[in-house]
């Protein structure tokens, strides 16, 4: 999560003054140039080495950058936050500069130590980006740094990169970041969007926002303190909005770097909810978010009901999780179980007290993408999908959308008057018994994108294996019609409604 939320920091140390671009560009230069980059990075410790830093495991990194380089040198200082011989840094960035506006600090007389981390981020057109955070987060996420102190700016982590992998990125007028963090949402925002409001309810995690824009060499944002559209003014509207923020169903709001503060799964709801007046028609609102699976409810309706009106929606849970399963992994996320057994059992306990309360069985994890819509019938999707995708999924959600509004613009009539054409990387398995004559059944399966795959009959698989669009689809349904010795008319009939689903869940095309 993105979103630190506490006004009082008084164990953080200073960060970095925002108000010295001279001397971030000359920093930024400097990282540059000793190939301080995601690539440059990978090159120097090796791909387990590299792996390890996402579990936050350092040990391989210490030892891959025992030599004397200036990329090693770097590393150690603002990755691994090791203190580095003065003399050393000054030969590779400008160490009195980096003193004076306080990116270092002077420590055991001639040593220099980082006063944040620092991490590269390979932009997706292959931009040198980086993104701070403070010290201890820029590796592996939290690594337990949450049981040292609540107001902590967490750095790059899985749910930031899968979020801004799902995001929609069309130019837009205006965006949207809200509980920005470290600011990597917006960093994504300001590469295609005129204009970036970014909010947070912590001024640290702005001022680390507006630090990580200017190292990457993006242009700044409207940063605004401030609980998630609390510092939005009247009438405010948005193409895009995007927030990873802290969704974690937790007792209570001990750690704000994650916990929402809300009862249950509220803070999700109710950023879900506002979002949708927010919306400029056609505009995306896309979201990481936890829900509750509570006894005696659909969790799918649960969702549904979430979803503000004039919105098209598309909700996918990736994983589900049981109560004691989900209390361990945010426990271990705030280091918790290294400290005394009886408050770790104490906590465990809240955890536990807190769900059975509320009647939660278990709590989901996905996505979710409204789009403001004019269409007086909006689509709401919610489904389950814990298999293997293939990110960036930012072209897949916004063709998903545009599949909805062909499929509510064309009847059944108007689909077998259309072309449809196969849609890249498809392919077809015959599913059954070995030797024998027929499959059981047909499988289309994608290796694109959402990589889905699904059944299909005689029918839907020799319909799907002759659309290249040259011919119309009723003419298709007549030929296979006539091959199989069926009624054209209703083979006609019975056939819309799996073209229907095929064109839905993109394996067909309108050509």
């Amino acid at each position: 999560m993105e979103g630190v939320s506490t006004s009082s920091l008084p164990t953080l140390p200073a960060v970095p003054a925002s108000g010295r671009p001279d001397v971030t560009a000359r920093l930024r230069e400097a990282l540059i140039g000793a190939s301080f980059t995601a690539d440059g990075l990978l090159e120097l410790l090796g791909a387990p080495a590299y792996a390890a830093l996402a579990r936050s495991e350092t040990v391989p990194a210490l030892r891959a950058t025992r030599g004397d380089t200036p990329l090693a040198v770097l590393v150690r200082l603002f990755l691994l936050q090791q203190p580095v011989p003065y003399a050393r840094v000054a030969d590779v960035v400008p160490v009195d500069a980096c003193l004076e506006s306080g990116w270092l600090v002077r420590v055991g007389g001639a040593e220099v130590a980082a006063t944040v981390d620092v991490r590269p981020y390979g932009g997706p057109d292959g931009e040198d980006w980086f993104i701070v955070s403070d010290l201890g987060c820029a590796v592996g996420g939290a690594g337990g740094i949450g049981s040292r102190d609540e107001g902590v700016v967490l750095g790059v982590g899985g749910a930031s990169t899968t979020l801004a992998g799902l995001t929609v990125r069309t130019p837009v007028a205006s965006a949207l970041d809200l509980g920005t963090g470290s600011g990597i949402q917006a960093l994504h925002a300001v590469q295609h969007a005129t204009r970036v409001t970014a909010t947070d309810l912590n001024p640290r995690a702005l001022h680390i926002t507006a630090l990580t824009l200017a190292l990457s060499g993006a242009p700044a944002a409207d940063l605004r303190e401030g609980s998630l559209f609390e510092p939005l003014k009247q009438g405010e509207t948005y193409d895009l909005i995007v927030s990873n923020p802290p969704f974690v169903i937790s007792p209570g709001a001990r750690l704000t770097y994650r916990d929402g503060g809300m009862g249950g799964d509220d803070l999700c709801r109710s950023v879900v909810q506002g979002a949708g007046e927010l919306l400029n028609e056609g505009g995306f609102a896309q979201f990481l978010a936890n829900w509750q699976h509570v006894e005696g409810e659909d969790w799918q309706d649960r969702l549904r009901s979430w979803v503000p009106r004039g919105c098209d929606a598309w909700v996918v849970q990736r994983e589900v999780q049981d109560v004691t399963q989900y209390a361990e992994l945010w426990l271990r996320d705030a280091g918790d179980h290294r400290g005394d057994p009886a408050e770790y059992q104490a906590l465990y306990d809240a955890w536990l007290d807190e769900f059975e309360a509320r009647k939660v069985r278990a709590v989901g994890f996905g996505w979710i993408t409204l789009r403001r819509t004019g269409s007086a019938m909006p689509s709401v999707t919610v489904e389950e999908w814990p298999h293997p995708v293939e990110q960036p999924l930012g072209d897949t959600v916004r063709a998903h959308f545009e599949r909805l509004d062909y499929l509510r613009a064309n009847d059944d009539a108007a689909l077998l008057e259309a072309h449809f054409r196969l849609a890249p990387e498809i392919i077809q398995e015959q599913v059954g018994l070995p030797g024998a004559e027929d499959p059981e059944h047909v499988v289309l399966r994608q290796h694109r994108g959402m990589r889905r795959a699904t059944k299909v009959d005689t029918v839907g698989a020799g319909f799907a294996g002759v659309c290249d669009g040259s011919l119309s689809a009723g003419r298709i349904l007549d030929a296979i019609a006539q091959l199989m010795g069926e009624d054209p008319v209703m083979l006609r009939d019975r056939t819309p409604a799996q073209i229907r689903l095929l064109v839905e869940q993109g394996f067909l095309e309108p050509a």
